[in-house]
């Protein structure tokens, strides 16, 4: 590459590193202020609250701000350039202003890879330890979300397949074992198989749950059949993991781990896996904003103004500000109406793409005139 490819690129990163680190010790203490008492009460020296929490937190605040990091950092050190009037004496040496935006492309490539490798393999790993953190030290203080407040806060009532539901009560994920359990099997909308039992248990040797008490009814034209038993060996298409009823689950698994639970529940035709396929194409959009961003940034930094950097980031960070804006009502349509995920991840994307390509041309007319 050039010389000035490297220069561009340099300042690109030094001042990417410095706004995550900056960010970073102003989101830990604030966030630590704010988490004091949950310390102590928790017990944790110094070693067990960075282990047991910042290892897990500092990750995601990371993932969370990464475009805003790369775009403030586009549009304070491209607008210090155009201010020491760096970028005319690029553009009048003869370098094209496309040709002076390819290092903005080749470092928001490299960012955007590196954002979505993380997203898909790094970040779940940390989501793991804050959100075991958050459950329980924070969320079990709090009523909304206590599982103790629920009416039957280990029931469980799933569809295994397309004509099959169950129902589990009161299960214990430690021994694996639950005080009711019920089985219906329905054909068009007639139930045409039904087990019910006292209690449930898994078995470890055989890998089936074992039924305890059980009453087992066929239903077909020629009538009912109705058979008792002491206990019955069942195979379901669920293990016991499965049992685990986690608000954090979406941000806990890895990119090929939530494909193939979202793949598995859809072909047991579970509902309400909208919110599971925005995140799914949100890692990827995510990391496509990160190259629109560097590129929006330095075309907005790039041109002189009489108010400097100072103007610059005003508009940046307005610009910032309605992206996210858009971004969150996208994902409240996809969740609670009826916007496809995909569209729901890409739409800011879409949108500013437009954006981006009217800055563009905008500043190339300002350039030329210039």
């Amino acid at each position: 590459m050039h010389k000035l490819d490297w220069y561009i690129l340099k300042k690109f990163l030094v001042t990417f590193v410095f706004c995550m680190l900056l960010f970073t010790v102003i989101a830990v203490a604030v966030d630590s202020s704010e988490k004091a008492d949950d310390f102590v009460t928790a017990g944790f020296s110094t070693k067990e609250i960075i282990n047991k929490y910042y290892l897990g937190f500092v990750p995601w605040i990371w993932s969370l701000l990464f475009p805003l990091f790369v775009f403030i950092a586009v549009i304070f050190f491209t607008s210090r350039m155009a201010t020491r009037s760096e970028i005319i004496a690029i553009l009048a040496s003869g370098t094209s202003y496309n040709r002076f935006l390819r290092p903005y492309f080749i470092g928001g490539i490299f960012l955007a890879a590196v954002l979505w490798v993380g997203n898909s393999f790094w970040i779940p790993k940390a989501n793991t330890i804050k959100a075991n953190f958050q459950s329980k030290y924070i969320d079990s203080k709090d009523p909304s979300k206590s599982r103790n407040f629920s009416s039957c806060a280990r029931c469980y009532y799933l569809r295994i397949d397309t004509n099959t539901f169950i129902g589990i009560r009161d299960y214990d994920t430690t021994t694996k074992f639950a005080r009711g359990f019920f089985l219906e099997r329905v054909k068009g909308n007639k139930v045409v198989y039904n087990v019910r039992s006292e209690s449930i248990s898994w078995d470890t040797l055989t890998k089936k749950w074992k039924l305890f008490r059980v009453a087992e009814r066929n239903i077909d034209s020629i009538g009912e059949r109705m058979t008792n038993r002491d206990t019955m060996l069942l195979n379901l298409n669920l293990k016991p993991e499965e049992l685990r009823k986690d608000d954090y689950l979406k941000d806990k698994l890895t990119s090929p781990e939530l494909a193939y639970y979202i793949k598995r529940e859809q072909l047991r035709g579970t509902e309400g896996l909208k919110t599971l396929q925005v995140e799914w194409y949100r890692r990827t959009a995510v990391s496509a904003t990160v190259l629109l961003l560097t590129m929006i940034g330095a075309v907005i930094a790039s041109r002189k103004t009489r108010g400097g950097s100072g103007m610059h980031l005003a508009v940046g960070i307005m610009i910032a500000a309605i992206f996210i804006i858009s971004d969150r009502f996208s994902t409240v349509f996809a969740t609670k109406g009826n916007l496809h995920p995909f569209i729901a991840a890409w739409l800011p994307n879409i949108v500013f793409t437009f954006v981006a390509v009217w800055l563009y041309r905008r500043t190339i007319r300002f350039h030329r005139i210039n």
